[in-house]
């Protein structure tokens, strides 16, 4: 006896994603407006690689008085030092800003830093790694990350219009900003650190949406055309429930192997992976209920009509 392959939804759903749209914008609004609320107003815990100055991770043999070391980092005169835990509670995360000067004053700073903690931590200690990048390094990145970010999303755009029609392309791109702000604002609201590794989960998260938003939209574009004379929300209805099975089942999927990342892969790709579980599931939200739904605004009616009189033009010049 085979077993069933598995099936979360089932294939012949018959749910109103179009009459619940309302709703679903209203639940968007509420979400953007927060995120932005939140990225305004805390801003956007910007790691080495955009600030510029050094990062130093040791390991100690036993949990330290974190309050103490703080204490006597500031007492170094390097600017505003901040200290924090990096996971487990005996790995420690050390920052220092820029220093005036050349390298050699990064070096000494460095230095003064390491002779303090020998001094303080009697049980001693093991130096994980240390960063240094210079703040034009740090501005450079941050615009490349930024334009990164827009080339993609413009590039996105610009296929879609070409695949479909330009209505799609807005409608993709409404979803996209949608799932990036979502992103950037929870970042914002939990000051998690915001890093490269933030922009290429950003971009990941970006092609995981579209390639979802693309196999609903080819299968709007499909019903459009075999349903003509049905009401235009029961036809986008029809196309959503189609795919649902598909779209939610390659979610969960991926959401498995990021959940085993999450567990198993450590503090240094932790906030990479924060930023994917929260983009696949906000994304694959954004596909169903924003995408398509972004749609019904658009007179698609005449568009769909438009190229199949084209296509039934081009078969009569071929016959003939």
């Amino acid at each position: 006896m085979f077993l069933k392959g598995l099936q979360i939804i089932p294939a012949d759903t018959k749910f109103d994603i179009i009459g619940k749209r309302k709703i679903a914008f209203a639940m968007s609004c509420v979400l953007l407006a927060m995120s932005i609320f939140f990225i305004a107003t805390k801003g956007l815990h910007f790691g080495i690689d955009f600030t510029g100055g050094t990062v130093i991770e040791i390991q100690t043999e036993k949990a330290e008085d974190l309050s103490m070391l703080r204490v006597a980092l500031n007492n170094l005169d390097l600017g505003s030092v901040s200290l924090q835990t990096f996971g487990a509670e005996t790995e420690l995360l050390i920052r220092l800003p820029e220093q005036e000067g050349d390298v050699k004053e990064q070096d000494a700073a460095i230095d003064k830093v390491m002779v303090m903690l020998t001094e303080r931590i009697t049980d001693g200690y093991e130096l994980r790694r240390t960063e240094f990048v210079g703040p034009q390094v740090g501005e450079e990145l941050k615009k490349a990350g930024l334009m990164a970010i827009i080339f993609s999303l413009g590039g996105i755009l610009l296929y879609i219009w070409f695949r479909f029609e330009w209505q799609f392309g807005v409608a993709a791109i409404a979803a996209l900003a949608h799932d990036a702000i979502a992103t950037i604002g929870l970042f914002a609201f939990f000051q998690m650190e915001f890093n490269l590794s933030t922009v290429a989960a950003l971009l990941m998260i970006a092609g995981y949406s579209i390639n979802d938003t693309v196999v609903v939209f080819d299968r709007v574009r499909e019903m459009l055309r075999k349903y003509k004379k049905t009401a235009l929300g029961e036809v986008f209805n029809i196309a959503i429930n189609s795919t649902l099975s598909r779209t939610v089942m390659t979610s969960v999927t991926t959401l498995l192997a990021l959940i085993a990342l999450w567990l198993f892969g450590g503090e240094v790709i932790q906030g990479f992976v924060d930023a994917l579980i929260f983009g696949i599931v906000i994304g694959t939200y954004s596909s169903i209920f924003v995408a398509s739904p972004v749609l019904m605004f658009f007179d698609l009616r005449h568009g769909i009509k438009k190229a199949a009189v084209e296509d039934d033009a081009a078969g009569d010049t071929k016959q003939a």
